[in-house]
């Protein structure tokens, strides 16, 4: 039955739109002089965005505070963080499953996005205050990309929406300082509620990215926000970071993770067009959203290996920090 709800990119209205005529592509960026660095995607991390991570942290923007936790994954992130310095981008481009649009896919275009982002189900672990920048000129050149592609999309323009807490988490622990321009991209859940991971729409969108990242000249870092397995406890303990209590959901979970992990770090990324369907149907894993899939299309399925960073559980969610430099 679920089968019934997988679809080619777009729908019959834009399958019509498109056999009606699209607007010519606008020019790409002028190539770089000597000495100018490269446009386009410069790296691509899987970033989790479990909410403990921010919570453990203890950044003045959580209300929320710790005694810390989960510290292998926090190391991840702070070796990330160098790295994505050392890459000097101009814009950090996310996806992360919980800003859930049911029709099409919608693209941040609020220039100054403030507010507090709570996460629903551990309100008490992180209500986020946040006050960040986004690159609109991107933002709508995604916009645009997506349509040409034959995808529905909108520019979401309204002020005063609250950003979903995974996009915030991931954002925050990729550049905590917040002096990087962000565009944020939704999640369409249709697919992750009623087929078995039909994933083919996100590498559209993900080409679509990046046309629009090399259309505009930016250098980019993308952020794929997905966690791995994702079966989880139901309760928590008396105080959520007692790492007595963490462990992976059972062993079918973790070793679901490591045959991908080890297929990520083997490469090239053109083996996990079938290793990530194969993960989510064993692990119900997050990778359903189809954050990670994008993240790989947008960088054409690059013929390189992975980087696992790190590897840890969060209330037995099975969570990796891997980059991937193309």
């Amino acid at each position: 039955m679920a089968r019934v709800f997988q679809v080619p990119a777009g729908s019959s209205r834009s399958g019509a739109r498109r056999a009606a005529g699209t607007p010519a592509a606008p020019a790409p960026a002028p190539a770089p002089r000597p000495g100018e660095q490269k446009a386009g995607i410069v790296a691509g991390y899987l970033a989790p965005h479990p909410p403990h991570l921010v919570y453990a942290e203890n950044p003045p923007q959580n209300e929320p505070r710790s005694t810390g936790g989960w510290e292998v994954l926090r190391w991840g992130y702070e070796e990330l963080r160098r790295r994505l310095r050392a890459h000097r981008p101009d814009v950090l481009v996310v996806h992360a499953p919980h800003w859930i649009t049911m029709v099409g896919h919608h693209v941040n275009c609020v220039p100054n996005p403030r507010g507090i982002s709570v996460e629903p189900i551990f309100p008490h672990l992180f209500r986020y205050h946040y006050d960040f920048r986004t690159d609109v000129d991107l933002a709508e050149a995604i916009v645009e990309e997506g349509e040409r592609a034959g995808l529905v999309t909108s520019a979401l323009r309204e002020d005063g929406v609250r950003v979903d807490y995974a996009t915030i988490g991931a954002l925050h622990l990729a550049n905590p300082d917040w002096d990087l321009p962000v565009v944020s991209l939704s999640a369409n859940n249709n697919p992750y509620y009623y087929s078995d991971a039909s994933l083919a729409e996100m590498e559209t969108l993900g080409v679509a990215t990046r046309r629009a990242i090399e259309r505009t000249g930016r250098r980019a870092v993308l952020l794929g926000s997905n966690s791995l397995s994702h079966l989880h406890w139901d309760t928590e303990p008396e105080l959520p970071e007692d790492m007595s209590a963490e462990r992976p959901f059972n062993h079918a979970q973790y070793a679901g993770d490591m045959e991908l992990l080890q297929t990520i770090r083997e490469g090239p990324t053109s083996r996990l067009k079938d290793a990530v369907p194969k993960h989510i149907e064993a692990t119900a894993s997050e990778t359903k959203a189809g954050s990670l899939t994008w993240l790989l299309a947008a960088m054409g399925w690059p013929d390189v290996a992975g980087d696992v960073l790190a590897y840890g559980t969060v209330i037995a969610t099975g969570n990796a920090v891997v980059e991937w430099v193309p």
